[in-house]
């Protein structure tokens, strides 16, 4: 018997075509009044509405007066995150907390400053009383996204001054959900494992001497054994996943949600729901998917022709989801290249072959380099199309035994420091609540009485 209450009836299909005829609008109307459709003009650039210290993104030189596609560069304050990576792998250390301290409080700390800083975090690493139990524990989501965007919801009932939104008490709140995102997100997957998959459940605590990636690993398999190679590269993934710029979805929908005056725990609420859109965070998750599409349908991966015609047969709509993308090719604002990526990428051969799995990490080097030649071929396009993040960190996940039902809940675990920053620094410079126009184009109509309609 199916469940009522998500039953669509007869009569909402009616009325949802209603709503489609009466909502659509002529999109000649966008060009008449000169909108820029999704903050972005004809070319791809978004409009400026906003400006930001935490992290910018390069993707064009302007050289005499016009724009010339560059390679790509992310910096977090002003600081190239290749060289950020580079710094503490050549120390031989997690990175991600680091980083973290840096995007909220504007400068690197130093050592004693980032021993304070992870002690602290190590400190709010506990859920309140029974919250497992009485929150997580009851009526689990199959989609973890929205179990996270519950029990981060929820967390407002816990705190005596949830509406405070005075600088250091949205800083406490801000430092405590960045220590807590990993267990929300891990319990709440083992939890719907448990009830739904009939799967054994345990919860084990964190360990205040591991970092955020090593605890990500120990609190989720069930041995909580990883090796070190395991953690660094999950570590690696969190930094480069952290913050990307003040215009993304999730970003901009922090500073719009925090310029209205709001708690905390709505506004990351609000964020959550913008990540969760395949648009945007789970875009990983299609990469994944596709890839194993694309395993199951071509006997020999080395052959460069059969590569070459599946992914002819993706732009055509003739293969996988037939939505004729090549997914984790392309990003909004990098041509050239995503730094991302390339950073990734130097550890993902590693991996593999620690998982012996260095025949999928041929093929997705062989994909990323013929995909930019087909996607030119098949399509006309007016910049580069290089591989972005989300081409490797599937893989890498998929590597790690990590469920896909936490890929983009682990974006979130990464994204809440650089959300965090947003939210800080629209609190200490906001003025005035975001606003945009909106140009009505409806038609004119008369009211007319109920009897007569």
């Amino acid at each position: 018997m199916s469940n009522r209450f998500s039953q669509i009836t007869p009569e909402l299909l009616e009325l949802s075509d209603l709503c489609e005829r009466n909502s659509k609008i002529d999109p000649a109307l966008y060009d008449r009044y000169d909108v820029k459709r999704g903050l972005r003009d004809i070319s791809g650039k978004g409009v400026l509405a906003g400006l930001t210290e935490i992290s910018e993104i390069v993707s064009s030189k302007n050289i005499d007066g016009k724009e010339h596609p560059c390679e790509g560069k992310l910096y977090y304050r002003g600081i190239d995150v290749e060289n950020i990576v580079e710094g503490f792998l050549r120390e031989d250390r997690f990175g991600f907390e680091e980083v973290a301290y840096l995007l909220m409080f504007g400068q690197l700390p130093d050592a004693q400053k980032l021993i304070n800083f992870t002690r602290l975090l190590d400190k709010y690493r506990s859920l309140p009383t029974n919250f497992v139990r009485d929150i997580i524990m009851k009526a689990p989501s199959q989609d973890m996204m929205n179990t996270l965007a519950r029990s981060v919801l929820t967390m407002y009932s816990y705190d005596d001054y949830a509406d405070d939104i005075s600088l250091p008490n949205v800083l406490r709140q801000s430092l405590q959900l960045l220590a807590l995102f990993p267990l929300l997100a891990v319990y709440g997957y083992q939890a719907y494992c448990h009830y739904h998959d009939n799967k054994s459940l345990y919860i084990h605590a964190p360990k205040p001497e591991l970092s955020t990636a090593e605890n990500i690993l120990h609190i989720l398999r069930l041995d909580s054994q990883y090796t070190s190679l395991e953690a660094k590269i999950l570590d690696l993934a969190l930094v480069l996943h952290a913050e990307h710029g003040g215009g993304n979805n999730s970003s901009f929908t922090t500073h719009v949600v925090t310029s209205s005056g709001t708690d905390t725990y709505s506004t990351i609420t609000a964020a959550l729901g913008s990540l969760k859109g395949p648009r945007h965070g789970g875009a990983n998750i299609k990469v994944g998917q596709m890839f194993e599409d694309m395993k199951a349908n071509i006997k020999d991966w080395t052959n460069e022709s059969s590569v070459a015609d599946y992914l002819t047969r993706l732009l055509n709509k003739q293969a996988f989801d037939r939505c004729g993308l090549i997914y984790g090719m392309g990003h909004a604002v990098y041509s050239l290249s995503d730094p991302r990526a390339n950073v990734l990428k130097r550890f993902v051969e590693s991996l593999s072959k620690e998982k012996n799995r260095i025949e999928e990490f041929q093929l997705y080097s062989l994909v990323e380099r013929l995909a930019p030649e087909i996607i030119g071929r098949e399509r006309r396009i007016y910049k580069g199309v290089s591989a972005n993040v989300d081409f490797y960190s599937g893989f890498v996940y998929n590597m790690l035994d990590l469920p896909l039902q936490l890929y983009t809940p682990l974006f979130a675990i990464a994204r809440i420091s650089g959300w965090s920053a947003h939210r800080l620094e629209e609190i200490v410079n906001s003025g005035k609540m975001i606003r945009p126009a909106y140009k009505a184009v409806s038609a004119c109509q008369k009211y007319i009485p109920l009897e007569a309609r």
